[in-house]
């Protein structure tokens, strides 16, 4: 009796540290929504209103993953995460046809000093100072990201080939950076991108400060998907900045904040993005400065709304290219049906005036979305989001 309570002792105990020592989860999300578009450019002269259905622009993307850990011992873990983008109403990959486009990173974890991970990653801009964005919170969905997603707020873009770093929490205080190798023989510069971020969240201060480079962006970080082309990618995507596609750089230098007072939150957040060297134009450099600001309020504990207002101002690249302006309102509606499960509505107005990147008089284009076929664009949406 006494050697069969033991065994039973000893193997409980191994089970126990079994499952202790190591774990896998798999989790997602599907954000399912009708929208309705009042100007998408046709190939005729005029644009035309567009109604679908679409699960990549939502409050938040449609995804799954496996998320593990293992513990090694001595305050140490081995983490991996994978991460996988798909459009619900076709079963489509996202993210150019990347099996885990999202993320697909493995390192090692420390609660005293930090993480190290290994893999396609996102940067620091969208780490420290995107996660503010208006797009990026609870009622703004991705249409409401900066036009064209031009600084990378809204996670447009992955880092390939990257060793990331994040710093532990020092009573409120984080910081981090990316490198991605280029991997051209020869070459250390070229296809190289590296950014630094740091951000404090104290009671109900949140902030954060982040710089990004990428050398090559066109085939970099803007051709980052299996299916880019550094002639066909995310950087002729949109004619906020098609034309400086053929650019030797983009940096991005952003800073963001919020404040909670009660059930309101406040937030803002400014980015400085530069096109530099591009060869189209003589080697010239076009300069965006976007502002944002936002407000979001919650109305009972289920139910939040929120406003936001944002404006991109273009620098003239020379003198017929550039120097467009872009006004822009989103507001949405959420209210939370149960812990998991939430329903939406949201709207989105861009006006845009001047000349863009091609040198044409601006059109307007939501993030997201084709561009219009004249100034203005306004997208509305009702959703239905479920976590698991």
């Amino acid at each position: 009796m006494k050697k069969t309570l033991v065994a039973i002792a000893i193997t409980s105990t191994f089970a126990s540290l079994a499952h202790a020592q190591g774990s896998v989860t798999l989790y997602g999300l599907i954000d399912e929504g009708f929208e309705a578009v009042s100007n998408v450019a046709t190939s005729g002269a005029n644009g035309a209103r567009q109604y679908r259905l679409d699960s990549a622009s939502g409050l938040n993307s449609s995804r799954w993953g496996l998320r593990g850990v293992e513990d090694l011992g001595g305050g140490l873990k081995a983490i991996f995460q994978l991460e996988n983008g798909f459009e619900l109403n076709n079963g489509r990959l996202s993210q150019g046809g990347a099996e885990f486009g999202r993320q697909a990173f493995v390192g090692i974890s420390s609660g005293k000093f930090g993480t190290v991970t290994l893999g396609r990653q996102y940067d620091s801009v969208v780490d420290y100072v995107g996660t503010y964005s208006f797009s990026d919170t609870s009622v703004g969905t991705a249409h409401s990201a900066h036009p064209a997603d031009l600084d990378n707020f809204n996670n447009s873009r992955r880092t390939n080939n990257a060793v990331k770093f994040k710093s532990a929490d020092y009573a409120g205080l984080t910081f981090g950076g990316v490198y991605s190798f280029g991997g051209v023989p020869g070459s250390v510069g070229t296809n190289q991108i590296y950014s630094v971020g740091i951000g404090y969240k104290r009671g109900p201060i949140n902030l954060g400060a982040a710089y990004l480079d990428a050398r090559n962006p066109a085939s970099s970080l803007f051709g980052s998907n299996p299916s880019d082309t550094p002639t066909s990618n995310g950087l002729t995507g949109s004619p906020v900045f098609s034309g400086y596609a053929s650019a030797s750089s983009y940096h991005v230098a952003a800073a963001a904040g919020t404040y909670s007072i009660g059930p309101a939150t406040i937030g803002a957040n400014w980015s400085n993005v530069r096109f530099a060297g591009i060869a189209a134009l003589n080697h010239v450099t076009a300069v965006f400065n976007d502002v944002e600001a936002s407000v979001q309020y919650h109305i009972t504990p289920t139910l939040l709304a929120g406003v936001a207002y944002n404006y991109l101002h273009g620098s003239a690249a020379n003198a017929t290219v550039g120097g467009a302006n872009y006004s822009q309102f989103g507001g949405g509606v959420e209210y939370a049906l149960s812990v998991r499960t939430d329903v939406y509505a949201a709207v989105d107005y861009q006006v845009a005036n001047g000349h863009d990147s091609t040198g044409h008089g601006a059109t307007a284009n939501l993030a997201g979305l084709s561009p219009s076929s004249n100034r203005y664009q306004t997208v509305g949406r009702v959703g239905l989001r479920h976590r698991f």
